[in-house]
């Protein structure tokens, strides 16, 4: 997998998840995987990065096509299960965003 998820020209949306882990993995990490697995087969997926520190605060962005595509990934069954266990489980404190992206430049040059 590469660093940066391969992105087309604006619009698109990015959904950014930062949250703070509990400590424990309690199944964490397979389901991590499996969410990537489930979304890179939804209709409008773009891509995903992620990165997390050792003392447990992570974050996520993924992309999509359009708001259609994000809010039908909301929806889906397993996904779902994740947000809840996400809630029970997994994270200490959690915030997402939902954000269109108009413009986007690439580096180190830039515009």
């Amino acid at each position: 997998m590469s660093r940066f998820a391969p992105l087309p020209d604006p619009p698109y949306y990015a959904v950014i998840f930062t949250a703070q882990r509990l400590d424990g993995d309690y199944g964490y990490g397979a389901m991590a995987d499996r969410m990537v697995e489930l979304a890179q087969q939804q209709d409008g997926y773009i891509g995903i990065e992620s990165t997390r520190d050792e003392a447990g605060l992570g974050i996520t962005i993924s992309y999509w096509r359009d708001e259609a595509a994000l809010k039908a990934w909301k929806q889906v069954a397993e996904h779902m299960l994740a947000q809840k266990l996400g809630k029970s489980r997994w994270y200490e404190y959690y915030t997402l965003r939902v954000a269109k992206v108009e413009r986007a430049y690439d580096g180190p040059e830039g515009r």
